[in-house]
């Protein structure tokens, strides 16, 4: 169960960063009040996580999610540049996560 929360967690900080982008600085109160909202919400889903996984784990899990999930829905919705070399950035942070969670998996 804990994975499902960090899973929804990390989803949650995408939610927050579009939140945050569209505030554009805070200066339109209902995108500022949702990244609030988001924040405390993907935060308190993390926090839960962590009462059973490892700390190292659960946070790359987190914002590794919350990196590639944010850089995804930039390109696919948002107009962001799409790059071989931002692909493979995109690839190398999925590998580290999944690498990170088979040496835990180890033990």
């Amino acid at each position: 169960m804990a994975w499902v929360i960090l899973v929804a967690a990390g989803l949650l900080e995408v939610v927050m960063a579009y939140s945050l982008k569209m505030s554009e600085g805070f200066s339109h109160l209902w995108w500022a009040i949702s990244f609030l909202v988001f924040a405390f919400l993907s935060f308190g889903a993390l926090s839960f996580a962590l009462r059973s996984l490892e700390v190292g784990t659960a946070y790359a899990v987190w914002t590794g999610i919350g990196a590639v999930g944010t850089a995804a829905l930039g390109m696919l919705l948002m107009g962001d540049d799409v790059s071989a070399v931002k692909l493979g950035s995109i690839a190398f942070i999925i590998i580290g996560v999944v690498g990170l969670n088979l040496s835990g998996a180890a033990h």
